[in-house]
């Protein structure tokens, strides 16, 4: 399967605090099997099939678009994708580091979400691309600076970056999307991942978002 050409549709809408508008950008509708948790082993992502083709669309939207807010509100779906009991359960932000967004605010960004439209994103051919690294790439070295930093407010998860950073890891989402499908239905039990490191506040200098193939649903 491939990706070029998928259509992802969404609601664009504005949420206004005092002189200052946000842009936000959600699906038209929650993913139907979706589930982003955070325990100890950091943050956990399950995804059908369909889901992991909106959240790599989403992925470059965020990545081409600087001053949106990418939403999935995942809080309120279903539990049977990969959650432990007693983790918390977390909506999905992504957003341009460069939009220079307080985390703060996001509650009350969420709730002011109005008018929303409906519009349709295409992933165009040769989207998030796979690439060859070198050691300049790599997050231990001094010279990196396109890393995506995680953080925790409001029950959401926002990952924040530049757009190199967001592209270096969408390509991994990009392959878990277009790979997985024949991969797992050679091989159902098998797991399917992608890994997307992030800085993180807190006891470890360094998070990762864990996205799996939930095989229940694909």
């Amino acid at each position: 399967m491939r990706l070029a050409g998928r259509q992802w549709r969404t609601l664009v809408g504005t949420a206004r605090l005092g002189a200052d508008s946000y842009r936000v950008v959600r699906p038209e509708r929650p993913p139907a099997h979706a589930v982003l948790h955070e325990d100890r082993a950091g943050w956990q992502l399950s995804v059908d099939k369909a889901a992991s083709v909106e959240l790599a669309i989403a992925w470059w939207l965020a990545a081409r678009s600087p001053r949106s807010l990418v939403w999935f509100p995942l809080r309120t779906g279903p539990v049977d994708c990969g959650a432990w009991p007693g983790s918390r359960r977390l909506d999905l932000v992504l957003l341009h580091h460069s939009l220079g967004f307080r985390v703060s605010e996001w509650k009350r960004v969420r709730s002011r979400f109005a008018e929303p439209k409906v519009h349709k994103v295409t992933m165009p051919a040769g989207a998030l691309p796979s690439r060859e690294w070198d050691f300049h790439d790599f997050p231990f070295h001094r010279e990196f600076r396109d890393r995506l930093n995680g953080k925790v407010a409001a029950d959401t998860l926002f990952v924040i970056g530049s757009r190199v950073a967001f592209e270096l890891a969408g390509a991994g989402l990009r392959e878990l999307a277009e790979a997985a499908p024949a991969f797992l239905a050679g091989k159902p039990e098998a797991h399917r991942c992608a890994e997307i490191g992030m800085g993180r506040s807190g006891s470890h200098s360094y998070g990762e978002l864990h996205v799996e193939c939930c095989n229940r649903h694909w």
